[in-house]
C-alpha cells in the first residue's frame, strides 16, 4: 500500500461541550451559548455554540471578554461526566469501522479505514454512516474529513463546519491544499502568520513558491514540516496509543499579582499540585526539563526551561520564575510550573502541553 492509497477520516464535533447542553435542554439551542466559568474568576470559555460565535465569542476567550462582545451570552459550567460518557459513544461507534483509531481529544479523532470492508470499503460511506449513527445515538453533529493523509483529512473536517462531510480525493488534492490558509496548519500561530505574511505568504499555494533557503533562515528546524505541508505531503500513521511529553499545573489568579515575592509565595502550593498529579504514575525516571510558564496582564507568555541535573530539586522553579518575570516584570495572571518528559516512544503522537 502507497501513501496515496490510505484512507483517512477525521471526525470532528461540532461545539461538542455546547452541542451536549443543547441536547439536554432544547431551549438553550436558539441563544448564545459557552461553556466556561465565572468572569469574576477571569476563566475562559472551554467552546461556545454558533449563535455565541456570531457575536465574535470564541473558545480559550476569557469570559469576560466573551461578556463583553455578547452581553446575552449563557454561560454554564459543564459536565465532564457527560461529556465524557457521549465520548466513549462515539468511539464505539468508530470501532464499528476500525481499530486503527487516534482520539486527539474528547470530540475528535483520525480512523485509518484503508483496510476496512465496511460500506464495500468506501470511506465516504463509512464517514457518512458514522456521522448519522452519532445524530442518531448521541444526539449530536459531527463534521468528517477524508483524505490520503492526516493534515488534510484534518482541514477538510473543519470545511463545511457544522455538519459537514468533505471528501478530498488524491486526484483533487493539490487543488484542494493550494487554497488552504497558513494558519490552518497545526504549530501556526498568530507570530508565524505575521512571519509569513512578511513574505507574501498567506495561503499554502504562496508558501509553495517560497525558497527553502529563506524558510530554514525564517522558521529553523520548523522549515521542513512547513514546506512538506504546503505541498500536502504528511506521512504519519494514524497511532493508536499517545505518550505524554510533559505534566505540569497552572493557576489564573482572580487578581493580578504585582512584583516577585506574590508569585514566589504561591509557588509552593502550585509545586505541592504538580507533585500530587505525578504521584503513582512513574513519571519521575523520564523527567528532562523543569518547566516554567508566566501570562501576563496584558496576555502576553513566556516560558522557560531547565535541563534536570543529578539531583531533582524544586527549589530550581523559583530560579526560574524570576528569570521569567524579569523579562517583563509586569502583573502576572497566571503561572504554571511542570515537567518535561524524555520520549520513550518516539515514533508516537506526543500529546500536547
Amino acid at each position: 500500500m502507497t501513501l496515496a492509497e490510505r484512507k483517512i477520516i477525521h471526525i470532528d464535533a461540532d461545539c461538542f461541550y455546547a452541542a451536549i447542553e443543547m441536547r439536554d435542554n432544547p431551549a438553550l439551542r436558539d441563544r448564545p451559548l459557552a461553556i466556561g466559568g465565572s468572569s469574576e474568576r477571569r476563566s475562559v470559555l472551554s467552546t461556545a455554540n454558533y449563535s455565541a460565535r456570531s457575536y465574535g465569542v470564541r473558545s480559550a476567550m476569557p469570559v469576560a471578554v466573551a461578556k463583553r462582545l455578547c452581553p446575552d451570552l449563557l454561560i454554564l459550567p459543564g459536565c465532564m461526566e457527560k461529556y465524557r460518557l457521549a465520548s466513549q459513544q462515539m468511539h464505539g461507534i468508530f470501532k464499528q469501522y476500525t481499530h486503527l483509531i487516534e482520539p486527539l481529544s474528547l470530540d475528535e479523532a483520525y480512523l485509518d479505514v484503508t483496510q476496512s470492508t465496511q460500506c464495500q470499503g468506501s470511506a465516504t460511506l463509512m464517514a457518512d454512516r458514522i456521522r448519522r449513527q452519532i445524530l442518531s445515538t448521541v444526539g449530536i453533529t459531527v463534521s468528517a474529513g477524508i483524505a490520503t493523509n492526516k493534515f488534510i483529512a484534518k482541514v477538510a473536517s473543519d470545511w463545511n463546519k457544522p455538519d459537514g462531510l468533505t471528501l478530498v480525493t488524491p486526484e483533487q488534492q493539490a487543488d484542494f491544499v493550494a487554497a488552504i490558509p497558513v494558519k490552518c496548519i497545526f504549530g501556526i500561530g498568530k507570530v508565524a502568520q505575521q512571519k509569513l505574511a512578511e513574505l507574501g505568504v498567506y495561503y499554502c499555494a504562496d508558501l509553495q513558491k517560497v525558497e527553502f533557503s529563506v524558510l530554514q533562515k525564517r522558521f529553523g528546524s520548523m522549515a521542513f514540516r512547513l514546506s512538506q505541508l504546503a505541498l500536502g505531503i504528511d506521512e504519519r500513521p494514524v497511532q493508536t496509543s499517545r505518550e505524554r511529553k510533559s505534566i505540569s499545573v497552572e493557576h489564573t489568579f482572580a487578581e493580578d499579582l504585582t512584583g516577585i515575592e506574590p508569585c514566589l509565595n504561591v509557588l509552593p502550593k502550585l509545586i505541592d499540585a504538580l507533585q500530587k498529579r505525578m504521584a503513582g504514575r512513574g513519571y519521575e525516571a523520564r523527567l528532562s526539563k523543569y518547566y516554567l510558564k508566566l501570562k501576563f496582564d496584558d496576555f502576553k507568555q513566556t516560558t522557560i526551561e531547565q535541563p534536570i541535573q543529578k539531583k531533582l530539586s524544586t527549589a530550581v522553579f523559583a530560579e526560574l520564575l524570576q528569570q521569567a518575570h524579569s523579562r517583563s516584570k509586569r502583573p502576572v495572571r497566571l503561572i504554571g510550573v511542570g515537567y518535561r518528559l524524555s520520549n520513550v516512544m518516539s515514533s508516537q503522537l506526543l500529546l500536547p502541553f
